[in-house]
């Protein structure tokens, strides 16, 4: 285990602040700091006011989670970061909160995919990946079928949602019934009293000439708010849990269908399946039914590492450390729209077998190889090297 990649991770792509720390496949430190209560009375995360609680969390996070895991920062061999896709601001805190402690530490830096890492970090819970891994990816903003040969560098989009995403609609379904934000909890509690099949409530692209893979959830949300509103305008009670179970009902049919489809069809016997709408326990229940009739193996990590956090950046950030894949330059930035095509972002004209540069006395890079021709080593010659002595003990 001591000579697996020691890495800590950093994820701001939203509203919940999350450093971890992973040696290999082995989770150390899992610290989040969560701003979701001061967005609750908006009904949705502002983005400013996430990016200012990003800022007042990074360095306290940072700590805790090295205390947990009991490292120093010097001991690190990396240092991962989100750099995309997600919220701007809060990304931009998160990327340049890594490039100081990396460049401070004299290790390397690794921006890699929000997406990408919400599948590697099922590695901390079940081992290492199969490959390829199918994997569904459902939260707030994203619902995305994704073939991954490679988690390191080779992750294919099958399908995507092309209207609201699956936790996206929870959040707005709860809103019309006035439950509160974030909704998806509240209505996966209230869906264990009520009925899935009290109302048939539609599910979109599920028709013969519908994009096989896509999502659509636009027309689920408003067929539901608009059954909600029928009942308030002749006076009559909603069944608040048989509407919260039917709606859930409908979102998991289509979820789970197309992702038991996308296995057959590309020949995958495992599915992994990722985001903050993995922790809904009917989507988990109905997905393990489904993959065992199919002959299909299931990975869902637990809750915790459903929901965005620093250990699944930290995952990914240590599998690139440990393939030797090129580090990210000192000009990383954000990308809030960053493909999952792209699981990181290595140095500009660097190639699979190069670094950044390593850093002259005046922080100007110098070209150096770092080749794929021998294993895992911890002397990080590809980086900044200046003295920081005075910056950490």
């Amino acid at each position: 285990m001591a000579d697996e990649p020691l890495v800590l991770g950093i994820e701001t792509s939203c509203d919940e602040t999350g450093v971890g720390v992973v040696r290999g496949t082995t989770l150390l430190a899992d610290a989040i700091a969560s701003s979701v209560d001061e967005h609750a009375r908006f009904g949705g995360v502002v983005p400013e006011v996430a990016s200012r609680a990003h800022l007042e969390a990074m360095v306290p996070t940072i700590e805790r989670a090295l205390k947990e895991a009991g490292v120093s920062a010097r001991d690190l061999d990396g240092i991962a970061v989100t750099a995309g896709p997600g919220l701007a601001g809060a990304l931009l805190v998160g990327v340049s909160a890594a490039k100081a402690y990396a460049y401070a530490l004299g290790k390397p830096l690794y921006g890699v995919n929000h997406l990408a890492s919400h599948i590697c970090v099922d590695q901390l819970e079940h081992g290492p990946l199969p490959e390829p891994t199918m994997a569904l990816l459902v939260s707030g903003g994203h619902s995305s079928l994704l073939l991954a040969p490679d988690i390191t560098s080779d992750v294919r989009p099958l399908g995507a949602t092309i209207d609201d995403a699956a936790g996206e609609a929870f959040d707005k379904i709860a809103r019309v019934l006035q439950l509160g934000f974030p909704g998806g909890p509240v209505i996966d509690r209230l869906a264990r009293e009520g009925d899935p099949k009290a109302i048939n409530f539609p599910r979109g692209l599920t028709g013969p000439r519908d994009a096989a893979y896509d999502f659509s959830f636009s027309g689920l949300k408003t067929s539901v708010a608009r059954w909600i509103e029928a009942k308030r305008n002749a006076g009559e009670d909603v069944p608040v849990r048989d509407v919260a179970a039917s709606f859930q009902e409908a979102v998991v049919d289509v979820l789970t269908r197309k992702a038991i489809r996308a296995c057959k069809d590309e020949g995958v016997d495992h599915l992994m399946i990722g985001g903050g709408v993995a922790a809904n326990s009917r989507l988990r229940s109905l997905a393990q039914e489904r993959c065992d009739n199919a002959g299909i193996v299931l990975r869902v990590p637990r809750p915790g590492l459903c929901t965005d956090n620093g250990a699944m950046v930290a995952a990914l950030g240590a599998e690139m450390v440990k393939r030797n894949r090129p580090a990210s330059d000192w000009d990383l930035s954000a990308d809030s729209s960053l493909p999952v095509t792209d699981p990181h972002v290595p140095g500009v004209g660097t190639g699979e077998g190069e670094g950044p540069g390593k850093a002259d006395g005046h922080g100007h890079a110098q070209g150096h190889s770092h080749g794929h021709g021998h294993g895992h080593g911890h002397d990080h010659d590809h980086v900044h090297e200046l003295s920081k002595d005075n910056l950490y003990s």
